[in-house]
């Protein structure tokens, strides 16, 4: 599924989800054009997605990195899982994810994985229902990191 994946110098992860070849008929001939799906994050709580269009790959790439950082997001983590359960809607695409032992891992689909591990979450279940549009998944799972409330910490009373 991803297809590029760096570091940058710094500590931001860039992942390449999607790359589409778009092909458009015209009197001339065919005009061809890039487009992809590109997620960013530190592992930490901060994760960005961008969309870029190019005539070249390399040239679309830079683009949706770009995006992607410009956009970034703080999610709230709870001992490396979400701290809640949240469903949410984007165009056709509904998603669903609930909080996870530790342990258990990343038991989601298709770009949902890399969008949460890039986030710095490693425990986690869901379901995408509706769409198999990885760019409206993508989004879907965006709508609901940035819906998700932090969870108060467990304060501990020393009983002596």
């Amino acid at each position: 599924m991803a297809r590029d994946q760096r570091i940058a110098k710094d500590g931001i992860e860039e992942k390449v989800l999607l790359i589409r070849r778009i092909s458009k008929k015209t009197t001339g001939g065919n005009y061809i054009s890039f487009s992809t799906l590109v997620v960013v994050g530190d592992k930490k709580g901060r994760v960005g997605l961008g969309v870029g269009r190019g005539l070249e790959v390399p040239q679309a790439i830079k683009k949706g990195i770009s995006r992607a950082r410009k956009h970034m997001i703080n999610v709230p983590v709870y001992e490396s899982t979400v701290p809640h359960d949240i469903k949410t809607k984007f165009k056709a695409a509904s998603i669903i994810l609930y909080p996870a032992p530790k342990g258990a891992g990343l038991k989601v689909g298709s770009v949902v994985r890399s969008i949460l591990s890039l986030a710095g979450i490693t425990n986690a279940s869901g379901k995408i229902l509706g769409s198999r549009n990885q760019i409206n998944n993508a989004y879907a799972v965006m709508k609901a990191l940035r819906q998700l409330k932090p969870r108060p910490a467990v304060k501990k009373n020393n009983h002596t």
